[in-house]
């Protein structure tokens, strides 16, 4: 909320709205995060991953997350350094979330060693702590002030949600040993028809099937191919991106060759396209 805003409510109730504030984000965590946590490729990923690969991946999430705050995240923010400051507070709540959970679920605790079982926490901490970024934003809208608070997003912003989106759609799918199965099975003219189903469903989620929201996407005095060139083909460039930093991180590319590794990229690019046409539509559209 705004500075003088701010000043003018007793501290009580900033406390409260704090409170109730975390209480939305541990609750989107846990919703968002639910896959990932339940999927026994993350729980030896986690414990298996080299740390190094961990700390880019959660460097990488950093900069998302600090844009998601800055359009929808727990409160209007002034400086850059709110929105920094909001990022942490996601990933804090995504870490004590899926240490919760894990603990509850028996899948951590001291018969573990203390690295295995950061490990472990960390790497469910990303998709958590978008869940928190994200569902805090989009369920603790209650009046018209805090409609106004959300910032117009712009090209910019689109981009960065068609990002966040294709990560966190294509995060829990990007361990399984299906995609390289998948891969395998697939020839150069299934990769390149599973790249225009991609690509088409993409612009159809966004601009074609009247989904809520929709009308908010469409810029003025923009056709079908303005929009596919300026929005959509970027934005599965994007996804394909993301994909494919992911992998890298997760270590699915180290004992593959290029056309192989370029195979898998487009396997996860599906679901990844999907997801960030959905990031699209619900978080910008409501932008």
């Amino acid at each position: 909320m705004a500075a003088d805003t701010r000043s003018a409510t007793r501290p009580g109730e900033v406390e409260r709205e704090f409170l109730a504030n975390l209480g939305r984000a541990a609750g989107g965590a846990i919703v968002f995060a639910l896959p990932v946590l339940m999927t026994m490729e993350m729980w030896s990923l986690g414990a298996s991953l080299e740390r190094w690969r961990l700390a880019v991946m959660l460097l990488g999430a950093l900069p998302l997350l600090v844009g998601l705050s800055h359009f929808v995240g727990f409160e209007e923010t002034d400086t850059w350094v709110d929105d920094l400051r909001d990022a942490f507070i996601a990933i804090a709540v995504g870490f004590t979330t899926s240490a919760v959970v894990l603990t509850l679920l028996g899948l951590i605790g001291p018969d573990r060693s203390f690295d295995e079982t950061l490990g472990s926490i960390l790497i469910q901490t990303v998709p958590a702590s978008f869940g928190a970024i994200i569902a805090q934003g989009q369920l603790g809208q209650t009046d018209a002030a805090d409609e106004r608070a959300n910032r117009k997003a712009g090209y910019g912003g689109d981009l960065l949600f068609n990002a966040a989106g294709a990560v966190f759609l294509s995060f829990n799918i990007a361990p399984t040993e299906e995609i390289d199965l998948i891969a395998a099975s697939m020839t150069p003219i299934h990769a390149i028809a599973l790249v225009i189903v991609s690509v088409l469903a993409m612009h159809a989620i966004v601009y074609v099937v009247r989904f809520a929201g929709q009308s908010r996407l469409r810029p003025e005095g923009h056709g079908f191919w303005s929009l596919f060139v300026r929005y959509t083909l970027p934005g599965y460039a994007i996804a394909l991106i993301s994909c494919a930093a992911m992998l890298w991180v997760f270590g699915r590319l180290d004992d593959y060759g290029a056309s192989s590794a370029l195979r898998l990229v487009v396997v996860l690019g599906f679901p990844a396209a999907v997801g960030a046409a959905f990031a699209r539509l619900i978080v910008g559209g409501q932008s």
